[in-house]
């Protein structure tokens, strides 16, 4: 399978089916999308139940005789400063995804952008300088507005030309994952970062 090299009419790169010839499995996908986006969250919330707040270890007053209704803590709920009813703790939401699983996903979801032209080959994503206005034009000349950027090592330069324009990312090879694949409209990859993902994916 063959897929052009935008702005070089000649050029063409040759995709590995292993990597970009799968089926599109969307189960498989939206289970690890899933796991991905869970295991990001940090589950650090907590808040304190009526036995884990300080003080409250007196009865506030006699049981009976004083017209006010009984209460045995001044940490109880229903008392400002006391324990929540139902404390939110710390957990781990992460969910276990094994490697086979991942690597499946994220074929899947390559071999689905070539289906859907949403893969665009560039021979590569160099700039001189760091300059915002040339990453623009370059992303003009592809007819791009909102894309992933895939190179096989983010330089310098390509960073920091990128990093002010919106919905765009930059990643290399290495920080890919199955929700910024599928966040984007389109995804821009470099002819080095093709031959890189077909080695880990192959």
């Amino acid at each position: 399978m063959d897929i052009q090299v935008a702005g070089n009419a000649s050029a063409k790169v040759e995709l590995n089916e292993a990597t970009f010839g799968n089926e599109f499995n969307e189960a498989l996908v939206h289970q690890v999308v899933t796991a991905f986006l869970a295991g990001a969250r940090q589950g650090t919330v907590g808040t304190k139940t009526r036995s884990e707040v300080a003080g409250g270890g007196a009865k506030p007053w006699r049981q009976k005789g004083t017209g006010r209704a009984r209460a045995g803590t001044i940490r109880s709920p229903i008392w400002v400063g006391g324990g929540h009813t139902f404390a939110r703790k710390s957990q781990d939401w992460s969910q276990k995804v094994n490697r086979k699983m991942y690597r499946g996903a994220m074929k899947s979801i390559l071999s689905e952008l070539v289906r859907q032209e949403r893969l665009i080959v560039v021979a590569d994503m160099n700039f001189d300088q760091p300059k915002t206005k040339a990453f623009l034009a370059k992303m003009k000349e592809l007819d791009v507005t909102s894309a992933l950027i895939i190179a096989d090592e983010v330089d310098q330069n390509l960073y920091l030309s990128s990093r002010n324009v919106p919905h765009v990312e930059v990643s290399d090879v290495a920080g890919l994952n199955p929700v910024n694949l599928v966040a984007y409209d389109k995804v821009v990859i470099t002819v080095a970062a093709i031959e890189k993902l077909q080695e880990v994916f192959a």
